[in-house]
């Protein structure tokens, strides 16, 4: 039998979140306005190609 003051100890639960630290590196950062400036660039670009094809 195990002693009484011999007591195991679990690490504390944050309600089930968990954060993995490597997932927050970010490879590429791009600001919000270029994406929406290639956006709008790739649909001018398609529409151009409809009309002259």
């Amino acid at each position: 039998m195990a002693k009484k003051d011999s007591k195991v100890y679990m690490p504390a639960g944050v309600g089930g979140l968990v954060r993995y630290p490597e997932e927050e590196k970010e490879a590429l950062k791009i600001k919000p306005q270029y994406v929406v400036f290639v956006s709008v660039a790739i649909a001018v670009f398609e529409i151009a190609l409809h009309f002259l094809l």
